[in-house]
């Protein structure tokens, strides 16, 4: 965890380093907690990321599943290795995936 930020209608929470099996539940709270705050966009800063496994995509998954309208939750600036792993598990085509922060907040959908 990188940190949580409200840019104006948008609750950005930044995330670093490896997500994996043994960090997984620290961003599972940190997202739940972030939407239970009433947050209607919610944008993953993926930037600092370097790797991602299956529990950590499942926990995307699962935070994306509790916003009513789900173009509401979205991917930013994945980095070569996170954006081969969302290409290889499909995830790619059912995330709104940005190239930037700055894209996900402004963008309508």
């Amino acid at each position: 965890m990188a940190g949580i930020e409200r840019r104006a209608d948008a609750v950005v929470v930044s995330l670093a380093g490896e997500l994996d099996l043994y960090n997984a539940e620290e961003v599972r709270r940190a997202l739940l907690d972030t939407l239970a705050d009433g947050a209607e966009l919610l944008v993953v800063d993926l930037a600092e990321v370097t790797f991602i496994d299956s529990t950590a995509l499942g926990v995307l998954i699962e935070a994306r599943s509790r916003l009513a309208d789900r173009s509401g939750f979205r991917l930013a600036a994945p980095g070569l290795e996170v954006r081969r792993a969302l290409e290889v598990s499909g995830l790619d085509r059912h995330f709104v995936v940005h190239d930037t922060v700055a894209d996900a907040v402004g963008s309508a959908a």
